[in-house]
């Protein structure tokens, strides 16, 4: 397997006034709708783990299942299977109207519990002495697009064991929109297998979405992110904020360790970039960038400047500072 720090390139800039303070390295491929690479930054053959950037393909089997249609499923419960919400009531309530309605409850998923990341839901249950729940957790929407394959299959109750029908319908999906074989699985933090593969073939993977049909599996998902960005995030959230800059034409997921990809269907191209030592900050910063050099995102609009040159500020408020894309970005 491939160290993600081989070959690595600077990607995202740290300034402290004049000088170089810190610098994020990575990798970053943009894919058209051929599979084939249009750019590349790095070594696009690193083998990866997507984490939550892959909740998009993890939720095809919900649609082409035919579960989604038997359960008459929305544009927002197909964005909350794409999501990594921050647990606020506009996220747990959607949720868990869901969940009651395929006759599940907290106990049912497999994810554990998250303190919420909405700073008054969360205070507001300190207050109150309770404790936070399973659906709270930021991927419970996709659990419950698990919970909802699973019932729809006849399939048993731990849905997130590999052998299990809805992980293998997952891991179908998977290889067949990568385009590759996956070389393994690791856990991830809410308990399912988050399949690897190469940088590369995440990019043909988004690409595929791109370039589907709008009424497609593929099609209806990345339409319901861009529809939704509240629901694929939350406010403050990368994702969400730069969802609304580009005025839902693009859909886009953060995923652990400083991943992120990028659905661009007006261009049919797919992007997914990974920063080697994991930074959030550094993946906002150059998928921000990428947008803007792929003409999707306006540079000069504010929710861009915000990652692409954001300021620094010390606890006085003063301009310390900024983060800027590397200039292999620009």
């Amino acid at each position: 397997m491939t160290h993600p720090a081989h070959g690595a390139v600077t990607l995202a800039e740290i300034w402290r006034g004049a000088f170089l303070e810190s610098a994020h390295q990575g990798h970053a491929v943009v894919c058209d709708d051929s599979g084939q690479i249009v750019e590349a930054w790095g070594v696009p053959e690193t083998v990866v783990l997507p984490r939550s950037s892959a909740k998009m393909v993890q939720a095809l089997p919900l649609l082409e299942s035919g579960a989604a249609a038997a359960h008459s499923l929305t544009p927002e419960h197909l964005a909350l299977a794409c999501a990594s919400h921050q647990g606020a009531p506009i996220h747990t309530n959607k949720v868990g109207a869901w969940l009651s309605a395929i006759g599940c409850a907290d106990d049912d998923f497999k994810c554990g519990p998250q303190e919420s990341r909405d700073n008054a839901e969360r205070n507001a249950m300190i207050r109150a002495g309770e404790k936070p729940c399973r659906i709270h957790n930021n991927c419970s929407g996709k659990h419950t697009g698990f919970l909802t394959l699973a019932k729809h299959l006849g399939a048993g109750a731990d849905y997130v064991d590999p052998d299990h029908a809805v992980q293998k319908a997952c891991l179908e999906a998977f290889e067949r929109t990568t385009g590759e074989t996956s070389p393994g699985f690791g856990i991830d933090g809410c308990s399912a297998p988050n399949f690897a593969c190469t940088l590369h073939g995440m990019a043909r993977a988004m690409a595929h979405f791109a370039s589907a049909d709008a009424d497609s599996a593929e099609g209806q998902l990345r339409q319901a992110m861009g529809a939704h960005p509240d629901l694929v995030a939350g406010e403050g959230h990368a994702c969400t904020r730069l969802m609304r800059a580009m005025n839902g034409k693009v859909a886009i997921k953060t995923g652990a360790e400083g991943f992120f990809v990028a659905i661009l269907p007006e261009q049919k191209m797919g992007v997914a970039l990974k920063i080697a030592d994991g930074a959030t900050r550094a993946a906002e910063c150059a998928i921000a960038q990428i947008l803007v050099r792929l003409g999707t995102l306006d540079p000069n609009h504010p929710e861009a400047l915000a990652y692409t040159s954001a300021p620094i500020r010390n606890w006085d408020g003063l301009e310390t500072g900024h983060m800027r894309a590397a200039p292999t970005l620009l």
